[in-house]
């Protein structure tokens, strides 16, 4: 009883934190609200997001506005399509002066890694990022970088159909814990636009409000939230309906079933609470499942989408009743 007291305390810093975290980055983002919480809980949950949507609605300032509202070391790369893999990841050169080969980190060696219009980069360079998202370390001329910790991949893209751009592999959209658009702002949040960002950017003047080692204690206390086993039934079983759609040549993986679980966690303590309900896992499930779900050709030309087999999966998958235990 006292663990549960002390993990119910744990929690309710952590829910007071979220708040202010993302009550910062609203002042550079305005009428976003859901983008953001689900961009820190990504964070937390120690996952890698991909912001997906048309040129100019926000996407690299989410990005930058969550890098500094907290104090963590942050770089940004853009891509292009004549970006080189060692460009991201490091190169080993040799120093004349002592006759010694000398690593040079690349962009990929910080907590928060702005990966801009990664699609806009050729496959091979794309690829880099693979080894560093999943297992958190570089490996170069066959010596391998540890990454520090936390370490966040924030992507961005535009649609596949814009010119100069690759679609990105299924490897690798498996290794985004989440895909979410921006969207257009509504009225009210545009107006408000034009007077934030009338002078100097309003990204410039955010300023950071939780420490490394806050952000750090923040993921440990998301561990500890309580996942019942009848919602761990409930997480197989949906990860197992999209492997059996009739639409989905590709289901989703267990990398994506732990996901949502670390997900549903860290969602969970942002309202306050120490376990977690389906309701919580519904909510996450299209940000964390819709973009690893590959559909098949008969699917595709029927106009079928990931999110309506997602959809029908939810719809279909017996939700556990009760509070979980």
């Amino acid at each position: 009883m006292a663990a549960q007291r002390t993990v119910g305390r744990e929690v309710g810093l952590y829910a007071d934190r979220f708040e202010t975290i993302v009550a910062n980055i609203e002042q550079a983002i305005q009428g976003k609200p859901e983008a953001i919480r689900l961009a820190l809980v990504c964070l937390l949950a120690e996952g890698h997001l991909l912001i997906e949507d048309v040129p100019g609605v926000g996407k690299t300032s989410m990005a930058k506005a969550l890098a500094a509202s907290l104090e963590l070391s942050c770089h940004r790369i853009q891509f292009t399509p004549d970006l080189l893999p060692s460009d991201v990841t490091g190169v080993t050169v040799f120093n004349r002066a002592n006759g010694t080969f000398d690593f040079r980190p690349g962009g990929v060696f910080a907590n928060i890694v702005l990966g801009d219009e990664i699609n806009r980069a050729s496959p091979k360079t794309q690829s880099a990022l693979l080894e560093a998202m999943e297992e958190r370390q570089v490996t170069v001329d066959a010596t391998t970088y540890p990454l520090g910790s936390p370490f966040m991949v924030i992507a961005t893209q535009n649609p596949i159909e814009h010119e100069g751009t690759y679609p990105l592999p299924e490897s690798q959209l498996d290794r985004f814990l989440m895909r979410i658009p921006m969207g257009y702002p509504d009225r009210t949040a545009e107006m408000a636009m034009l007077d934030a960002h009338a002078g100097t950017s309003a990204v410039e003047r955010v300023t950071p409000v939780a420490a490394a080692s806050a952000v750090v204690e923040m993921i440990g206390i998301a561990r500890l939230v309580h996942v019942a086993p009848v919602l761990k039934g409930y997480l197989v079983d949906l990860a197992t309906a999209t492997r059996r759609h009739p639409s989905a040549a590709i289901g989703v993986s267990p990398r994506a079933t732990l996901a949502l679980q670390r997900a549903a966690r860290a969602y969970a303590a942002s309202i306050g609470r120490e376990y977690i309900v389906p309701d919580d896992i519904k909510s996450l499930a299209g940000p964390v499942l819709s973009h690893r779900i590959v559909l098949t050709p008969e699917a595709e030309l029927g106009g079928s989408t990931p999110d309506q087999v997602l959809g029908d999966v939810l719809g279909t998958v017996p939700v556990p009743s009760g509070r979980p235990g």
